[in-house]
């Protein structure tokens, strides 16, 4: 079976496509939003806290959902937590986030749309900030604002219980969070909020304002979290996720290292893979057919998206060199050192990996994904002595090799 892989962001969509596809659930339904789409542009947004994260392909699964509203012509925002940043959302943590100045707040938001800008296209969406009407709230608003629910409803969520139960402190400014969040569907007179799974407390708190100060019915749309290359938890420490600013080479090798159970939702979620065509390669792949082609395909694909289609087949004809072939790379990277000098193994992988962590690099040391090529050696201490020398290369993971030179 050869099985074509079509994927465009910006392919043309339609109301009915976009509230199904990669969409874990709508609130109150999907009926009544889609008829309200069918009769007129509604408006829309997506908040995120500028907290200076690297955006990755999980972070792109809802991006690419407001970029779809986006092309369909609706109001689309991308509501900058410029006032709740401030206090910052405890989810999934079990202390409270540091509080950001304002520079840094307008830093990371910086760094956050370059990234992000590999996604959405800012010329179709509009930017706000919710500090512009949180920062102007007065006494008597935030009491009117608290009157509108209870300590009970608050603390209902998830994080709060499980401080709870663990007898961890809440703090008070935490339990306004959901409060100054929802009271941006409020501000903005909105008709629908998406975002993540993990966010539906808050954006259920906006409907309810919402209803409360303006009678309006507001709809929620959450999109799903997808799990990391190795079916895992997407997470750092286990160097299981695909950043959106990826190089080429890397995004495609990590692509490809992809655990088998993830290939259909890597395919839904994240490319625009006809429903007929994930069917049969799924089916394929439950008759055992090799996932290699699949994969291939996936990882060109997102390559070419967040990259470019020469980049994209420079980086499968590498992977299949270096990786397939167990062949040296066409490029290999320079590291100049002084070559008297016999530096700690940590020293060396340090020198080629200056962007990543101390601790990241004694875990690929400790893991034995360190090897000096010529004599296929992979030392595991991180304190051993290295002898250079000129020309040797130093190959670490499965895809990144350097070159020592003499300084």
């Amino acid at each position: 079976m050869q099985t074509k892989l079509v994927y465009n962001i910006f392919m043309k969509q339609t109301p009915l496509t976009i509230l199904s596809r990669g969409v874990e659930q709508i609130l109150p339904n999907k009926d009544t939003l889609l008829a309200l789409m069918n009769t007129r542009k509604i408006k829309l947004y997506l908040g995120i806290d500028p907290t200076g994260s690297l955006l990755t392909l999980g972070h792109a699964v809802v991006l690419r959902k407001l970029q779809q509203f986006a092309e369909l012509g609706h109001d689309v925002i991308l509501l900058v937590g410029s006032g709740t940043v401030k206090i910052g959302d405890p989810t999934g943590k079990d202390t409270t986030r540091p509080e950001l100045s304002d520079r840094e707040i307008r830093d990371n938001f910086k760094n956050w749309q370059a990234q992000a800008s590999k996604v959405l296209n800012f010329d179709q969406i509009k930017v706000k900030y919710n500090g512009d009407w949180l920062d102007q709230l007065r006494l008597p608003d935030f009491i009117k604002l608290m009157a509108k629910t209870t300590v009970q409803q608050l603390i209902e969520r998830d994080m709060f219980q499980n401080r709870l139960k663990n007898n961890l402190p809440i703090f008070t400014h935490e339990l306004m969070y959901p409060l100054l969040q929802g009271y941006d569907s409020v501000a903005m007179d909105v008709d629908l909020e998406i975002g993540g799974s993990d966010q539906l407390f808050n954006m259920l708190m906006g409907k309810h304002l919402l209803k409360v100060y303006k009678n309006k019915p507001k709809w929620v749309l959450t999109t799903p979290i997808i799990n990391g290359l190795d079916g895992r938890k997407m997470s750092k420490s286990y160097n299981n996720y695909v950043a959106l600013t990826e190089q080429p080479n890397q995004m495609y090798g990590k692509l490809m290292s992809l655990s088998d159970d993830q290939i259909i939702p890597y395919l839904t979620l994240l490319t625009d893979t006809l429903v007929t065509d994930l069917e049969e390669i799924k089916q394929s792949m439950v008759h055992g057919q090799n996932p290699m082609q699949y994969k291939k395909l996936l990882a060109f694909e997102i390559t070419k998206w967040l990259h470019s289609d020469k980049l994209a087949t420079q980086a499968q004809e590498e992977f299949e060199l270096v990786v397939q072939q167990k062949q040296l790379p066409n490029e290999i990277q320079d590291v100049f050192a002084d070559l008297a000098e016999n530096p700690e193994l940590l020293s060396l992988v340090w020198w080629c990996l200056p962007s990543e962590s101390i601790s990241q690099h004694k875990r690929l040391i400790s893991q034995g994904a360190v090897e000096l090529m010529e004599s296929k050696y992979k030392p595991t201490n991180y304190q051993e002595k290295i002898k250079l020398v000129d020309g040797m290369i130093v190959r670490i993971g499965k895809r990144q090799y350097f070159r020592i030179k003499k300084k």
